[in-house]
């Protein structure tokens, strides 16, 4: 069993990205500017925002924090949106998620500028993505295809089974993994909670992908001898052993699983850390693409 070490490998890629940018500023060129915007004070987004100020900061990206109040109307948000999608400084900017309950999200994401949507939720890069068109992949996604890659885990003629249909990653990564690409050629199977016999369809898979957000739904005796295992859920539990009071866990039941895979992503410390070097990889190819 090989651990795909997404601690490692996201380290990798800012460190291939620091280098570029190095470059960058040695030729005089501009540097990549990724801005966030973020509604109220939620203190898991808070933390994820903070978290993406400092891997730029790492890199040698310029970035820019805007915080807003929670009580913010919706047009006035769109209105910072619009202000950001005119800034020629700006390569690419995130609308950090969920947004306060009076601020339609749908809304949001459609203001922002499809050539600076670098969390790749705009319905235009959806469709490029589904066409297999050059765009930007979310991050979580686009994380999976790296890791994958980089671990040269075969996927051509593989059957993938995706647990879970969400827009941000089940249902890209059963496109991006079915089409003609170096990590895809698999045939993939979407299931979900409406799905019957999922343990049968599990059994069978050579890779599996558990983005459904129930901690530990994959058990041992649903997968294969040999498997590849991508665990993208992450939940805290109860664990009064711990000093926090809790621990990470994801969808997959770590260690009955980890006996019968050949790959498998640990949590934490596997797709996780890959959300955040790939949005700065997006953000390193809209600024090429706005300055080539």
């Amino acid at each position: 069993m090989i651990l795909l070490d997404g601690k490692k490998t996201s380290a990798d890629i800012k460190e291939e990205i620091a280098l570029e940018v190095g470059e960058l500023k040695r030729r005089e060129k501009k540097v990549p500017h990724l801005a966030a915007i973020i509604v109220g004070n939620d203190g898991a987004s808070l933390t994820y925002v903070n978290a993406k100020v400092k891997a730029c900061e790492r890199v040698g990206f310029e970035s820019t924090l805007i915080q807003l109040p929670e009580e913010t109307t919706e047009d006035e948000l769109l209105n910072e949106i619009n202000i950001l999608n005119v800034d020629n400084d700006i390569d690419g900017f995130i609308v950090q998620l969920p947004l306060p309950k009076h601020i339609d999200e749908q809304k949001v994401l459609l203001a922002v500028d499809p050539a600076k949507d670098v969390d790749g939720f705009h319905p235009e890069n959806v469709g490029r993505m589904a066409l297999n068109l050059p765009t930007f992949i979310s991050a979580t996604p686009f994380g999976i295809l790296e890791l994958l890659e980089r671990y040269e885990v075969e996927t051509s003629g593989k059957n993938v089974v995706v647990i879970g249909r969400s827009h941000i990653v089940g249902s890209p990564m059963s496109i991006l993994l079915s089409q003609k690409r170096k990590v895809g050629n698999a045939t993939v199977t979407l299931t979900h909670s409406r799905t019957k016999n999922l343990e049968e369809i599990t059994k069978e898979a050579d890779i599996i992908v558990a983005a459904l957000g129930i901690p530990e739904f994959l058990k041992g005796d649903m997968v294969k001898d040999g498997a590849v295992i991508i665990d993208v859920g992450i939940t805290r539990v109860a664990d009064p052993s711990k000093k926090s009071g809790f621990r990470l866990v994801g969808d997959v039941a770590f260690d009955e699983v980890a006996e019968k895979s050949s790959f498998i992503t640990p949590v934490p410390g596997g797709v996780g850390p890959m959300t955040i070097a790939m949005l700065l990889k997006n953000t390193l190819i809209a600024n090429k693409r706005r300055n080539s």
